[in-house]
């Protein structure tokens, strides 16, 4: 992995996303890479909004300075929380890395390893909310499914919320 990586991280703006975005940060991301925030949003109709137009192959990139504006995401059906943009403002500055995202509408197992490919991503952090084994059998889990299918590597970061 040198120059250009693209460092992919599943976000969607709970708990667990975010540890493993704070993980990515920290311990992957360095200047001059790509880190390219994934957002995946539930299949569905779309009247109008980028959503129509996307749906299919995903959004084009999305610069930080656009998706810090409410009024851009809208447009995509996306609201990210305020603590995910600090995050991510915050570390680009510091760490001197680009900061893109990217929105496929699915299902996120799916979509994830399709974005791996499309993107293409040199790893990909994806955090993991813990469910129990009676809930991860009836409901599959994402993260086992993406290290399981994924073309590149893929870290799962566990929330620990016991």
């Amino acid at each position: 992995m040198e120059a250009e990586r693209r460092v992919g991280v599943a976000v969607d703006f709970s708990g667990c996303s975010k540890k493993a975005l704070k993980w990515a940060i920290d311990n992957v991301a360095r200047k001059g890479d790509h880190l390219i925030l994934i957002n995946i949003q539930a299949e569905g109709y779309y009247e109008g909004g980028e959503m129509q137009l996307w749906e299919a192959t995903g959004s084009p990139f999305i610069p930080l300075s656009e998706f810090s504006d409410s009024n851009v995401m809208k447009k995509y059906g996306v609201k990210p929380d305020a603590e995910t943009l600090d995050i991510v403002n915050t570390a680009a500055a510091q760490k001197e890395f680009l900061v893109l995202m990217k929105i496929y509408w699915g299902d996120a197992r799916e979509k994830l390893c399709e974005a791996v490919d499309d993107i293409p991503l040199s790893c990909l952090v994806i955090g993991n909310r813990g469910l129990g084994k009676i809930k991860r059998a009836i409901m599959g889990s994402v993260s086992n499914h993406v290290v399981n299918n994924a073309h590149c590597p893929v870290t799962v970061v566990k929330d620990h919320h016991e």
